[in-house]
């Protein structure tokens, strides 16, 4: 009778234990947009699906590239690297992982369809060896071949073609495919259930290769928009973190009982686009239909119309890098003062370069803004329309959700528009070549929504994306962002510093990519 009694409590044991029964609820303003790892390229939607497709590489806590479906690789010359590929690994079908998976991954990702096609293309042909080794071809010198390789998500071949998604999903078209809402990688956590704008479910992966560091066994994820709601789930405990809390709201967070703010920089410029293409602007009234944007002038007014500092202050709480490099981060421009630095804040010289061009009385435009992407953006919207408004631009924010907002700037359906870029890069070429260079082939220029064409930076910049010599390449970044830069082709505001807010009882690492990495939380009791 003892012998069955203590067997009960040890049961019982085990059934309480966090490292067993442990769920985490969270939320954020926005939803993933699919659940194909291909179709897009936007951060929330890589992170969630991250959690689920693996790469030949990964990222440690400090940014830093590890080994992950790969264990090594070598750069056998200047334009061959050859990848020795992890043995035992199963996707979550039970499917073995192989080098056909990766070649198939590789090709996939290059498909018109794919808003990764620009570094898929940039880390030439894959081709396999054996079963457990891969070469990557070059056509010319990468210096960056890993950190792009990095992006790229491993599907399964069979599982792909046995649910005829050999290609990434249209998405700005409003395809629909299996991959629409099924997933089937290697990581940690496994698709349980996909309702698109009310709930996610994941739980772990048994057979995952990796090492968990936390013990999260079922991951619920919600989306809720309105931040007050947000604030008051977290709060009450109905969820354990929010990815996004309103940073008007962090002070009062900081001093919640059961509730812990953790923050910290991110790599992410926020920066506001223009159409530079068009003669006549859409969604706007402009005397004589011109497009004012195409003049200097009138994109350097709005510059210095812009109060960055008071938006720090009073809209931000403190949490914005004010800047005038277009770059994610200062690392990026190598930390040079004179890209950095921002012209300033001068209404009157705005007035002016408005007066000068032609538009002593402004004119019209609609700024296309997210209203549940980046930290206030459409707050960011608004503040920018008062401003301008001292230079008699009447702006008409039209702020939607980003499954609306970023279909519509892939088919330049715009004049003005909030954007912001980042990630877990450190180098300009993140963004100089899918983001600011001339819309080409193979993903070149494929961000390019304001649809700038700009012959001295993009020879400049497609020079640095080839250039093996270290001192060389740095000077043609800063010549390349320095045109950028005086020719105000984008207008930049901040870089943005994320809060992250969790009950007291979880831990889990901030990240400067702002990516939560499930298999690093820990919920206690």
């Amino acid at each position: 009778m003892l012998k069955k009694i203590a067997a009960l409590v040890l049961l019982s044991a085990v059934q309480l234990s966090p490292a067993q029964a442990q769920t985490l609820r969270w939320a954020s303003q926005g939803d993933p947009q699919t659940m194909d790892p291909h179709s897009q390229n936007e951060s929330m939607t890589n992170m969630v699906n991250g959690q689920v497709y693996e790469r030949l590489t990964r990222r440690d806590r400090k940014l830093n590239i590890a080994p992950g479906l790969a264990t090594e690789w070598t750069q056998v010359s200047p334009l061959l690297w050859r990848f020795k590929l992890r043995p035992g690994v199963k996707f979550h079908d039970g499917r073995p992982f192989t080098a056909d998976d990766v070649v198939f991954s590789i090709q996939r990702a290059k498909a018109p369809t794919s808003q990764l096609s620009v570094y898929a293309n940039a880390v030439g042909t894959a081709r396999k060896v054996d079963e457990l080794t891969v070469e990557f071809q070059l056509s010319s010198y990468n210096p960056i071949f890993l950190q792009h390789l990095d992006l790229l998500w491993i599907m399964s071949k069979p599982w792909a073609e046995a649910n005829r998604a050999v290609r990434p999903l249209d998405f700005k078209n409003k395809e629909e495919s299996f991959t629409s809402m099924n997933a089937n990688g290697t990581g940690p956590y496994q698709l349980l259930t996909r309702q698109p704008g009310v709930k996610t479910v994941y739980k772990r992966n048994p057979a995952w290769w990796g090492k968990f560091e936390g013990n999260v066994q079922e991951v619920v994820f919600t989306p809720i928009s309105n931040d007050a709601t947000r604030l008051a789930a977290l709060v009450s405990g109905e969820i354990d973190f929010v990815l996004d809390p309103a940073p008007r709201d962090v002070p009062r967070l900081r001093n919640t009982s059961g509730v812990k703010v953790i923050d910290g920089p991110e790599n992410r410029i926020i920066f506001i686009g223009m159409d530079q293409a068009r003669d006549k602007l859409l969604y706007a009234n402009v005397a004589g239909d011109k497009n004012p944007f195409k003049d200097v002038r009138v994109r350097k007014a709005l510059y210095q119309a812009v109060d960055v500092e008071a938006m720090r202050i009073k809209l931000m709480n403190g949490l914005s890098q004010p800047t005038g490099s277009p770059t994610p981060s200062a690392a990026a421009s190598f930390n040079d003062a004179a890209l950095e630095a921002r012209y300033p804040f001068d209404i009157a010289a705005a007035r002016k370069l408005m007066a000068d061009a032609g538009y002593p009385e402004g004119f019209e435009v609609t700024l296309d803004c997210p209203n549940n992407r980046y930290i206030n953006d459409e707050e960011i919207c608004q503040a920018l329309a008062a401003m301008w408004a001292q230079l008699k631009v009447k702006v008409r924010v039209s702020a939607m959700p980003r499954v609306t907002f970023f279909p519509k700037l892939e088919k330049l359906d715009t004049s003005l528009f909030l954007y912001g870029w980042g990630g877990a890069i450190n180098d300009a070429e993140s963004i100089m070549t899918p983001v600011f260079r001339n819309r080409g082939e193979k993903g070149v220029g494929l961000y390019n929504y304001g649809n700038v064409h700009n012959d001295k930076f993009d020879a400049l910049a497609a020079q640095s994306s080839v250039e093996a010599d270290v001192a060389k390449r740095e000077q043609l970044i800063k010549a390349a962002l320095t045109e950028y830069k005086e020719q105000f082709h984008v207008l930049p505001l901040h870089r943005q510093m994320i809060p992250w807010a969790a009950r007291s009882n979880v831990n889990m690492v901030h990240r400067a990519d702002n990516w939560l990495e499930l298999a690093w939380v820990t919920v206690g009791n």
